[in-house]
């Protein structure tokens, strides 16, 4: 079943990535043939950066200097067959299958970014454990609220690209189903089955576009210039950890990051039906965002800073006194080191699988531990337990509206340890 040949552009291209395969790579290429031809990788992928992850000088920025991430991504969760560790042949066919991609595709959102991670369950398949050093626990709940399925599958393939062309034909080529931008793949799936297949979008116009679906209410309130389902901007430069600082810097995985990746559902009809806009700024920002009109539209007037370090001290104090705690105020006291840097880089995107609005929420750190003291602080226990009004998760910042249905950690190794690394390579 192709997409619907009367969506506009934008939504026939959501629609293609969302239903991927050969089906839909043929529906995408039928319909646009006037496609500009997709810029070429390198001769040698060895001379591409260490950091896979290492995105940052490589997509859009707006002029404030926010990144813009890509706006087609897809999620393949992955497992490699049986209970032992891989052999040198299959580690071979996955780095052969990798490096095609790096020759067919140049690295930038115009081309494919890409990064393969490893799971717990992964290098628990050796004898040798990971080093000391690195943060990798099995995935847990962290509130008492929350009941999600933990993604365990052994390996994370995350593609994307601002070309939905480009994400549907490396997934086919990955398959063994069509080359790649005119280069021969050999196919990833003759070593690693595709346990699940996750896809999403970001950036404006396209949640509006999408907003057909359950959990949005029938009224399409999200705004046209919106890049996610909740009306506002989010990952504000200033507010984000740079990539250096979310980089393991020694050890056999020098170069590479953790990688926590939530999906969860967004019911948003009492957020877009019992609050207002000020309601809504004060319970995704602070209180005092919304009481001192700090935040215009979906947000742009903040431009790199969403001036959520302005508040942090004031959260109980501006809870009582209105009744809510803002969501980036409480989450961002413990995403601050002691020097006051940022520790998480967070790059969600939104997704309507199986017709439902959803975020994914892939989270870099160095360490797991980092994310995970932040999504403590996010249930704002502390401020329900001093204030009436807040309670477990109503007018406690956007936990009333977002629902944790996966999660799962993962190592992004540097791209010389990227095909089935050993724990101590």
């Amino acid at each position: 079943m192709r997409p619907d040949s009367s969506l506009s552009r934008r939504e026939y291209l959501k629609a293609a990535v969302a239903l991927g395969g050969a089906t839909g790579l043929s529906a995408c290429l039928d319909r646009f043939d006037d496609r500009d031809p997709v810029p070429t990788g390198v001769d040698d992928p060895a001379a591409l950066p260490r950091r896979q992850f290492a995105w940052a000088d490589r997509v859009r920025h707006d002029d404030a200097g926010n990144t813009l991430l890509p706006r087609h991504q897809a999620l393949w969760y992955l497992d490699l067959p049986g209970d032992s560790p891989p052999d040198a042949a299959a580690r071979d066919r996955v780095e052969a299958a990798l490096a095609a991609l790096d020759r067919a595709y140049e690295r930038s959102n115009e081309g494919l970014l890409s990064s393969l991670a490893y799971s717990p369950a992964y290098f628990d398949r050796y004898d040798e454990s990971l080093p000391e050093d690195i943060d990798l626990p099995e995935p847990r709940p962290l509130s008492d609220f929350e009941t999600p399925e933990f993604d365990r599958q052994d390996a994370l393939l995350h593609l994307a690209s601002d070309r939905a062309d480009v994400v549907l034909e490396a997934e086919a080529a990955l398959r063994g189903e069509t080359d790649a931008n005119g280069v021969s793949v050999p196919p990833l799936t003759s070593v690693l089955d595709v346990d699940d297949r996750r896809t999403g979008f970001v950036g404006a116009g396209l949640p509006a576009a999408k907003q057909d679906v359950a959990g949005v209410p029938d009224s399409k309130p999200v705004p046209e210039q919106s890049p996610l389902f909740m009306g506002f901007m989010a990952g504000f430069a200033r507010n984000q950890a740079s990539e250096d600082d979310v980089t393991i810097d020694e050890g056999p995985f020098a170069g590479g990051t953790t990688k926590v990746v939530a999906n969860l559902r967004q019911r948003l009809n009492d957020w877009y039906g019992e609050q207002d806009y000020n309601d809504r700024v004060a319970e995704l920002f602070s209180p005092t965002h919304a009481a001192e009109g700090w935040v215009e539209g979906v947000g742009e007037n903040l431009d790199a800073d969403s001036r959520v370090d302005e508040v942090l001290d004031s959260l109980l104090d501006d809870a009582r006194e209105s009744g809510r705690a803002g969501h980036a105020q409480k989450a961002a006291r413990a995403n601050r080191d002691a020097d006051g840097n940022v520790r998480l880089l967070r790059r969600h995107f939104e997704s309507t699988d199986d017709d439902v609005a959803s975020l994914h929420f892939p989270s870099l750190q160095r360490g797991v531990t980092a994310f995970e003291d932040v999504r403590v602080a996010m249930n704002g226990a502390d401020v329900a337990a001093e204030t009436p009004a807040v309670r477990q998760r109503v007018n406690n910042g956007i936990l009333e509206y977002v629902f944790v249905r996966y999660r799962g950690n993962f190592l992004v190794p540097p791209r010389d340890h990227r095909s089935l690394p050993t724990p101590r390579p």
